[in-house]
C-alpha cells in the first residue's frame, strides 16, 4: 500500500435489513486530501459514513475496509475513534444534563486514553472556539439543548477540532443551514486542515465549491461511485443533473 494512503475502501456491499444499499462501492483517500461525495437522495451516501464508522444497523456482506493499512471491518464505533475516525452527524442528539464542555473533554479522554487537567483543556477549547466564532458560554449549555440548526453543526466541527481525527468524515454538515452558518463553518475546516488531516465531506450542495477546494470529487449513484474527477465535476452535476450518471 501507498505510504501515505490512508482509507482504501475495496469491493464494500452493506445492507440494512433486507435492502442492498452499497454494491461494491471502492474508494481511496490519501493523507491531507478533500474528498467530496456527490449524489441523489437515497445513494448510499449517509450509509457509506456510517458504515465507516462502524454503525452496528449495517451488515457488510463482502468488501474490506482498510484504515492506514489495518482491516477495520470487525472493530467497535469507539475502536475506530481511537484509531483517528470521526463522524459528524447530520442530525445531532440533545443531551439534556451533560454540558459541551463536560462532553468534549470526556471525549477527547476517551479517545486518547489520557487524563487531561481540567484548565488545559479549557485553553484548548477557547482556542477551537475562537477559531469557529463560537462564544465561550456555549460550553456551559447542555449539549445542543436549544442550540439552532446552525449552532449544532457548529458544534460537530468544535468536537472535530478537539478530537483532532486522521479522518473526519462530514455528512452534511452544510444542510438546513443559511450562508452565513455554512460559511462559518467551512471557513473553520479550512483552518484546520494542516496537510495531514483528511476530509471526507458528504453533500448535495456544489456551493461547498465557495469555501472548499476539494482533491477529488464523486459522483454516488445506486451504491457505486460511477464517476471521480476534480471539484469541475460538482459544476457538471449543476449542468446536467444525477440522471445523467445513471448509466
Amino acid at each position: 500500500m501507498n505510504n501515505n494512503l490512508l482509507l482504501k475502501i475495496d469491493e464494500l456491499k452493506v445492507s440494512a435489513g433486507d435492502r442492498n444499499i452499497l454494491k461494491g462501492l471502492n474508494l481511496e483517500i490519501n493523507e491531507g486530501e478533500t474528498h467530496l461525495i456527490m449524489g441523489p437522495n437515497g445513494a448510499g451516501k449517509s450509509t457509506l459514513g456510517n458504515v465507516l464508522m462502524g454503525h452496528p444497523e449495517y451488515k457488510i456482506n463482502d468488501g474490506s475496509i482498510y484504515f492506514n493499512g489495518e482491516d477495520i471491518n470487525e472493530l467497535s464505533v469507539d475502536e475506530r475513534a481511537k484509531k483517528g475516525l470521526f463522524l459528524s452527524f447530520q442530525y445531532p442528539e440533545e443531551i439534556s444534563g451533560v454540558t459541551v464542555e463536560n462532553f468534549l473533554r470526556t471525549s477527547k479522554m476517551a479517545v486518547t486514553g489520557e487524563n487531561i487537567p481540567i484548565l488545559k483543556f479549557q485553553k484548548q477549547l477557547k482556542e477551537k472556539m475562537d477559531l469557529l466564532q463560537i462564544p465561550e458560554e456555549y460550553k456551559e449549555r447542555y449539549l445542543n439543548v436549544g442550540f439552532s440548526g446552525g449552532e449544532k453543526k457548529k458544534n460537530e466541527i468544535l468536537q472535530m477540532a478537539i478530537l483532532d481525527p486522521k479522518l473526519a468524515i462530514l455528512d452534511e454538515t452544510d444542510s438546513g443551514l443559511d450562508v452565513d452558518a455554512i460559511k462559518v463553518i467551512y471557513e473553520g475546516i479550512k483552518t484546520l486542515k494542516d496537510g495531514k488531516k483528511s476530509f471526507l465531506v458528504i453533500t448535495h450542495y456544489n456551493k461547498i465549491l465557495d469555501y472548499l477546494d476539494p482533491d477529488f470529487v464523486h459522483i454516488l449513484v445506486d451504491g457505486k461511485i460511477v464517476e471521480t474527477g476534480s471539484a469541475d465535476l460538482a459544476n457538471r452535476i449543476e449542468e446536467l443533473g444525477y440522471e445523467h450518471f445513471k448509466k
